[in-house]
């Protein structure tokens, strides 16, 4: 059977796994080497830590795989997500270029526009939701694009943007981190770039901080490889070797927690305190029609608004099944009150709510029965 031809389950178990050899295991455990030998001339795919792995090599095809099956992609693994799409900005862009991010994503963009200012790059940004990014355009080297964003779950139309963008002579890169390679491939709708970070659902577990890069054009992977390299933003062996261990479960994990995820969005779509209620699965949210022609799947995070700032905390501290804390996409159901952080532009109220592996029935049953408790 061919690669492309293979289920998602099937391709997620065996992703980047090497040849079996007699009386090996079937993943090779990490690689913890600084150095490796290497006589005479230098040849060969390791030869230092901070350039090469063979555990990383592993991980690095089996994500390839995911995010496109069947075709020849290049992948490269970070410390963090972040890492990852700081290695895309700052190895593609330079003095005097143009660069268009979202206005309503991660909430560490502020902080990468600031440093991209100061190295002279001109930053635009625009919302993700009604493909506002195309209005800003004009010029710029590259356009970055988070759909679903992060946290306000707006989409927009990837390949529509992605054509605009070359049409201009502009590259195009996707952080699919809410998505992951089952929910949307990034590089099949145009883009140039998928960057994710791994820390989330693609590894599922909260143990692990990962980000990754692919992409098909080989110079320009070049250059993120370059900035690897010279920013030394490496993921550990030993983190990379659970990363792909964690593959093996992705799809069993995505289809429960977006099962359950549109269960509960159902559910807290009848409670009257719940406002401005977002997931894309649900067939009026407002990026569904988008989303829908898009993604496989739509994500284990649901947002929504609760009156006030007290209703959100007391609705957080009667929750007994979800966590109080700030990643997502984990077998663990967590939520948080986003803007206590003071960087998203969001009201008091607001939650964001990740979905996780837990029984649809039990955790439906925790929030609604937090939500009555919270209404004191």
């Amino acid at each position: 059977m061919s690669e492309a031809a293979m289920g998602e389950g099937t391709r997620a178990v065996r992703a980047g796994l090497p040849e079996p050899v007699k009386n090996e295991p079937t993943l090779p455990g990490p690689v913890f080497a600084a150095h490796f030998h290497l006589p005479g001339d230098v040849s060969g795919p390791y030869a230092y830590g901070r350039d090469e792995n063979p555990t990383w090599t592993h991980l690095e095809r089996a994500i390839g795989e995911l995010e496109s099956p069947g075709e020849d992609v290049e992948t490269l693994v970070f410390a963090s997500g972040v890492a990852a799409i700081g290695a895309v900005l700052f190895s593609q862009l330079r003095a005097g270029d143009a660069v268009v991010l979202p206005s309503d994503g991660y909430q560490v963009l502020p902080l990468v526009r600031a440093q991209l200012e100061a190295y002279g790059i001109e930053v635009r940004t625009a919302p993700t939701a009604g493909d506002a990014q195309l209005d800003v355009l004009d010029g710029a080297k590259l356009l970055l694009i988070e759909s679903p964003c992060n946290p306000g779950l707006d989409v927009c139309d990837i390949r529509r943007l992605a054509e605009a963008a070359h049409a201009r002579g502009a590259l195009v890169a996707v952080d699919n981190t809410l998505a992951t390679p089952l929910g949307q491939r990034p590089l099949a709708l145009g883009a140039d770039f998928s960057v994710a970070s791994g820390t989330k659902q693609l590894t599922g577990h909260g143990d692990v901080l990962l980000g990754y890069v692919a992409g098909r054009d080989t110079e320009a992977m070049a250059a993120v490889r370059r900035w690897r390299k010279i920013i030394g933003a490496i993921s550990g062996p030993m983190e990379a070797w659970l990363a792909h261990r964690s593959l093996a479960t992705l799809q069993l994990r995505v289809d429960r927690q977006n099962a359950t995820a549109l269960l509960l969005a159902e559910a807290l779509r009848e409670r009257p305190e719940v406002t401005a209620l977002r997931y894309p699965g649900l067939s009026d949210d407002p990026a569904h029609k988008i989303a829908a022609q898009q993604m496989r799947r739509y994500g284990s995070v649901l947002s929504f608004t609760l009156p006030t700032r007290a209703r959100a905390e007391r609705f957080l501290e009667s929750l007994r099944l979800v966590d109080d804390a700030t990643s997502f996409g984990g077998v663990r159901s967590t939520a948080e009150r986003r803007r206590r952080w003071g960087g998203d532009d969001v009201p008091d109220g607001f939650v964001r709510l990740s979905v996780g592996a837990e029984d649809p029935e039990d955790l439906v049953a925790d929030v609604l029965r937090a939500l009555d408790e919270s209404d004191r």
